[in-house]
């Protein structure tokens, strides 16, 4: 059990809806409390019409650091094969001064084979896709150090991904958050392995954030139990081409019985 509050993120995914309902859902998200508002880093719709509506990652966050003033703002998660890494980390950085401060940098090791297919990038393997995250890390590190202005504060990294090698691995030595996938017992039995991981390169385990995601089919049961495993930072996901925010209402509710 953390003794972290609970905090509740929106993926506003950005497909099958025009850029101003998803900015009008923005805005909604933040006025009702929304902790977190995430999107994610694909060029074409997850589900639905394979070709409908769809729009860019960064440049959405970067309008999302204008349009929104109080809550934190990242992707869920970036695909590191889409970006040099010191690129990624000047784009990070600019994202981070526009909003004053409320980025996370959430990456990931990309898997959704279209993407690349279509915008002509190496597929390759989840092991060798797995490798150039571990290279590219460090560059991010670096540059961010080295950017005049430098980041407002020491932006957040969130990993998403369970593999035990080299996933959690990763998540030991870089991350400040860690966005995890499945239920309760699979979460306890990752952050064991997670804890290894950080006892062998001199990481603090405590000092990582768990997040995990929510659905209406576990409702507030299978919450509860990762909660008791950990997980304090909780995502719900919604999309066009109507977003539905009443399931992210009665989750913050949720949030304010857990942090009362």
């Amino acid at each position: 059990m953390t003794t972290r509050p609970v905090r509740i993120g929106l993926q506003l995914q950005p497909q099958h809806a025009d850029y101003p309902t998803i900015r009008r859902t923005a805005a909604e998200a933040e006025e009702l409390g929304v902790d977190v508002l995430f999107n994610w880093d694909h060029f074409y719709p997850l589900y639905g019409a394979p070709d409908g509506l769809h729009f860019e990652c960064w440049t959405m966050l970067g309008a999302w650091a204008e349009a929104t003033s109080r809550v934190e703002i990242g992707a869920l998660v970036t695909c590191n094969s889409y970006r040099n890494p010191d690129l990624l980390a000047d784009m990070a950085r600019t994202v981070d001064h526009i909003s004053d401060g409320r980025l996370i940098l959430g990456i990931g090791s990309g898997w959704f084979e279209k993407d690349y297919q279509e915008y002509g990038y190496e597929f390759g393997t989840a092991g060798g896709r797995l490798n150039d995250l571990a290279d590219a890390l460090p560059r991010i590190e670096a540059r961010l150090g080295t950017l005049n202005p430098p980041p407002t504060r020491k932006i957040p990294v969130l990993i998403g991904g369970g593999g035990e090698k080299k996933t959690l691995r990763l998540v030991a030595k870089h991350a400040d958050i860690w966005h995890s996938f499945g239920d309760a017992a699979t979460v306890a039995h990752k952050l064991g392995v997670l804890r290894q991981h950080c006892a062998d390169v001199g990481r603090d385990f405590s000092e990582i954030e768990v997040s995990g995601g929510l659905s209406a089919e576990g409702g507030v049961e299978a919450a509860t139990a990762l909660r008791e495993q950990g997980v304090s930072l909780f995502t719900v996901g919604v999309g066009g081409p109507k977003p539905d925010l009443g399931p992210l209402r009665d989750w913050l509710a949720w949030r304010d019985e857990q942090n009362a």
